[in-house]
């Protein structure tokens, strides 16, 4: 019999929650396993730096032990000031060559001190076959920040076998379970920022963070309408019915959500002026914030596009009696990182 290839267990450690994810190969695609999410303090993981690492690997721990997970290969993704992306054209090399290269001249994209941070790149091979110029995405990521995530997991017996960038984790779960080629816009909003990815023939040709999230929706709503926060939750989204506060709802709403889609058409504009004849087909949400109510045609109207709600489970089978379907279709917006990790084989 062949070896089940091992694939890590995705850990997505946002500012509000920590969702796992653990998924199986099978002969006809992938296999959810186990997945779950738990909530953590305020504060303790700010603008993707974590604050208080004793407190989120007790709850990761405990995630995991609920979960019944026995796998401690676990990947992670990373957002916010601590990583930069930047995708620069350079001359064609080998990639020694190229290593060798951004090593080098790395100082020249990024605005860290090279000794700070952890580099990585791909080519994207984006010349053609006799082109002398590629494009190549630079990642930087700070040393500091990596290693207290590392530190943390491996205090709880975790293994760490995988850092990726939250964008990139996206990107991987909607070409692995859709094989689409289209060119889209991939955005996942959390609760306190938004990761937006724009891919065009199977690449990614733009990927920024925005701090604007979801629960700044939340909260203004609870200040305007003197209830607690998980009161105001429910009404974003449609949970429970605004009743006498229905145009105070709307105002903040339409306020809220529209500086969330300038930031979208910012990503959209920018990409349309370098591509103005490869246009983009769709959009696709995921994230906890995609879940607020209404906000579905509001992005549609503003941006034109046709917004995909994104469900990275649909085409994945799991056991029905461990695993309750509804609670997959509720959950499955926000672990669309986590899944994007969980796909990832273990063995490198």
């Amino acid at each position: 019999m062949a070896k089940k290839e091992q694939l890590v267990t995705g850990v997505d450690i946002g500012s509000s929650a920590v969702k796992v994810c653990k998924l199986q190969k099978t002969g006809k695609g992938y296999m959810v396993v186990a997945l779950g999410s738990a909530a953590i303090p305020e504060g303790s993981v700010e603008d993707g730096v974590l604050q208080e690492p004793e407190e989120v690997g007790k709850i990761i721990a405990t995630l995991f032990n609920n979960l019944k997970i026995k796998n401690t290969k676990v990947g992670i993704s990373i957002s916010g000031y601590s990583v930069i992306v930047k995708k620069v054209n350079l001359e064609v090399m080998e990639e020694e060559e190229l290593a060798e290269y951004i090593n080098s001249e790395a100082e020249q994209y990024i605005p860290f001190d090279i000794d700070e941070v952890y580099l990585d790149f791909q080519d994207l091979k984006t010349g053609g076959p006799n082109s002398e110029r590629t494009d190549v995405m630079l990642v930087a990521a700070k040393k500091d920040v990596i290693d207290d995530y590392l530190d943390m997991l491996q205090e709880q017996k975790l293994k760490p076998v995988l850092v990726d960038v939250d964008g990139f984790a996206l990107e991987n779960i909607w070409e692995t379970t859709t094989r689409s080629m289209d060119n889209v816009a991939l955005i996942d909003i959390g609760a306190s920022k938004m990761n937006i990815n724009i891919l065009a023939n199977g690449a990614s040709v733009l990927a920024r963070d925005v701090v604007v999230g979801s629960d700044q929706l939340t909260e203004q709503l609870a200040n305007a309408l003197d209830v607690d926060f998980d009161e105001a939750e429910k009404i974003k989204l449609g949970l429970i019915p605004a009743e006498e506060h229905q145009k105070e709802v709307e105002k903040i709403f339409n306020q809220t959500c529209t500086q969330w889609v300038l930031e979208m058409k910012k990503a959209i504009d920018l990409y349309m002026a370098n591509h103005p004849d490869d246009p983009l087909h769709r959009l696709i949400l995921s994230g906890g914030g995609s879940k607020v109510n209404g906000l579905v045609p509001f992005i549609e109207q503003e941006t034109g596009l046709e917004v995909i709600p994104f469900n990275p489970f649909q085409q994945m089978s799991f056991n029905k009696k461990k695993i309750d379907p509804d609670y997959i279709d509720a959950i499955a917006p926000e672990m669309a990182i986590a899944a994007g990790l969980a796909i990832r084989p273990a063995d490198f």
